[in-house]
Parts: C-alpha cells; structure tokens; sequence
C-alpha cells in the first residue's frame, strides 16, 4: 500500500467565490458546536483544473483513511464537493458552480494578491474572489464516515458583489454638506 503524503490531498484552487465568510473568527453554526474558522468555495464548473485536483486529493484521503473504516473505503462515503445547481438551486449565485466548505480549529492565513497579510476583517467578506488552500482527510465520527476539507489559507483576488444584500457604506452614502453657514438655530 502506497503512502500517502500530504502533498497528495493538499490543493491550491482556482478563482473562486467566497461565501459565508468567517476567517477572522471562529464561528459555530449550530449552538453548542465548536467554534470553528470556515468558508464555503464556489468553483465554477468550467474550472477543469481544480475539480480534477479536488478529486484526486480526495482519493488520496479515501486511500489514506481506509484504516479509519476497517480496512476498507465504505460504498456511500460522504465527500465534501457538492453540485450547486442540484442543492442549491433557490440561491442565484450557486448556479453554474459546485461548492465545498471547508474549516479549520487554526486561524488561517489571509492575503492580498501581492501576498501581504489582510488584517482588516472587512476586506475578505462573502462575494469577494480569492484562491485557497485547501486540504482532504478522512472522517469516522458517531458513525458518520467520510472525507472532509481542511481550511489552510486564502488569497483575496478581487472584489465582488456582496452575497446576502449587504452592501459597503461608501457605496450607500454620498457626502453631505453640513451647511456649517451660521444657521445655529439655538444660539
């Protein structure tokens, strides 16, 4: 049996979207879980590139926890790459792409896209475009068994239209003229 490295269920996507952003904090999704960084990536079905390295990482994952699972790979093992337009098809910008989400217990680490550390929490957001680091390892937990994606890093390349309605200030507001004319109407 060959061994697996972890350069074999390591990859590094393509231009993808993030939505459901939280890289700056830990977040848990339902109450009493624990509080974990996490993203879910948007790949577009028309990147050939990534999706064949997120399934061959995610083979290598299968080949690497068949000891967790009794020796053997299960036949309906949960993997993590999931088809937007089948199981999320009430939401616009999951059309067209698949979508994976990844998490982390460690903080991972945010760049630009000339690899400076993006400390401003409001500059990776949900909507944006960015490249990560992803990894594939094998699950067996309370009898659910599968293959999960490990959050590592993110790239931001480019801004893009806030997912959910949200919008930037600067983008609402124009600036307003106080009209500072002594118009004091109390004094």
């Amino acid at each position: 049996m060959a061994v697996t490295k972890n350069t074999d269920t390591k990859v590094i996507t393509g231009k993808v979207r993030l939505s459901y952003v939280h890289v700056f904090e830990p977040h848990a999704i339902e109450e009493g879980q624990e509080p974990k960084y996490s993203v879910c990536l948007l790949i577009p079905k028309s990147d050939k590139e990534t999706l064949k390295k997120i399934k061959a990482a995610t083979e290598a994952a299968k080949q690497a926890g068949a000891s967790k699972w009794g020796g053997k790979i299960p036949a309906n093992l949960k993997t993590p790459l999931r088809d937007g337009d089948e199981e999320r098809e009430d939401q616009e910008e999951y059309a067209g792409h698949y979508f994976i989400n990844c998490s982390s217990k460690t903080k991972p680490g945010v760049v630009d896209q000339n690899v400076q550390p993006i400390l401003d929490s409001t500059e990776v957001y949900s909507g944006c475009y960015g490249r990560a680091s992803i990894n594939f390892y094998a699950f067996n937990t309370a009898g659910n068994k599968g293959i999960a994606c490990g959050l590592n890093n993110l790239q931001k390349l480019a801004d893009g239209d806030y997912l959910g309605g949200r919008s930037r200030a600067e983008d609402d507001f124009d600036a307003v003229d106080n009209g500072d004319d002594d118009d004091d109407f109390l004094g």
